[in-house]
Formats: structure tokens, C-alpha cells, sequence
């Protein structure tokens, strides 16, 4: 494959998901992800899952349910309520970077 044609791939990739997620920035964001789910995205305490190689989509849709309420849980609906679309784009970037 050409690099001409893996570029025009990549913008044309890019222009559909909008800009790429930040994965450092979803790094940051983590601090408050920790106490449940691990400092590397594997959760100590059998209740939380593991968030550490997730699938992307799928985090960026829990999260945002969590934030929205249209996913019931106490706590993450308060640590997602701040979250917004960027912050989430980030996290589930970050943690889909991540190996289990």
C-alpha cells in the first residue's frame, strides 16, 4: 500500500470520528477512575469491572448512558455527570489503549 493512499485512509477515517481522541488527556482524566477500577485499568475489587482493554465504543457508550441517566447507578452516575463528550472521548480512548 502506497503512503499516498494510507494518508487519504487515515483523513478520510479521521473526518468521520471527528477529531482523535487524546489518550494522555484520557491518562489525566483517570485520576478519579482509580479508586474502583486500578491505577492500570484493572480493577482490585471484584464488584468494579476492568476497564483496561475495553472496546472503544463501548466505553464511550457506557459512560455517556451513565451521564445522561439513562444507565441507573449511583456512583457512576455522579462521577460521569461532569463528564462531557471530549472527556469521555478521551477516557475510552485511553483505556481501550490499554493492555489486560
Amino acid at each position: 500500500m502506497s503512503m499516498k493512499l494510507i494518508l487519504a485512509t487515515a483523513a478520510t477515517l479521521l473526518s468521520f470520528s471527528g477529531m482523535a481522541a487524546d489518550i494522555d488527556a484520557g491518562k489525566a482524566k483517570s485520576a478519579s477512575c482509580m479508586a474502583c477500577h486500578g491505577a492500570s485499568g484493572l480493577s482490585m475489587i471484584p464488584m468494579y469491572p476492568h476497564l483496561a482493554g475495553q472496546q472503544e465504543q463501548y466505553l464511550k457508550k457506557q459512560l455517556k448512558d451513565f451521564r445522561d441517566g439513562n444507565r441507573k447507578d449511583p456512583v457512576m452516575g455522579a462521577m460521569a455527570k461532569a463528564l462531557s463528550d471530549t472527556d469521555i472521548e478521551n477516557l475510552a480512548a485511553y483505556y481501550a489503549s490499554l493492555k489486560p
